[in-house]
């Protein structure tokens, strides 16, 4: 952990807990992280890649399996 803070991939699936994602987003954002998701189709269910990409203030990724955003994803 730098002093830009840690950076948190975080996979959102299509679980019931998926709806916490967003309050997780918020939290590690406020504590200085940078977070970047990735959303599942059984994820967008119960919450949209819209409302994690502002929160997040970062792209998110609906593939998995594309191959441009794998690398951008790390």
């Amino acid at each position: 952990m730098g002093a830009a803070g840690p950076k948190v991939l975080l996979v959102v699936g299509g679980g019931i807990a998926a709806y916490k994602a967003c309050e997780l987003v918020r939290l590690i954002r406020k504590g200085g992280g940078d977070v970047t998701c990735v959303i599942t189709k059984g994820g967008q269910q119960f919450v949209t890649p819209m409302a994690l990409a502002a929160l997040s203030e970062n792209q998110v990724y609906t593939n998995l399996f594309d191959l441009k955003n794998e690398a951008e994803m790390g």
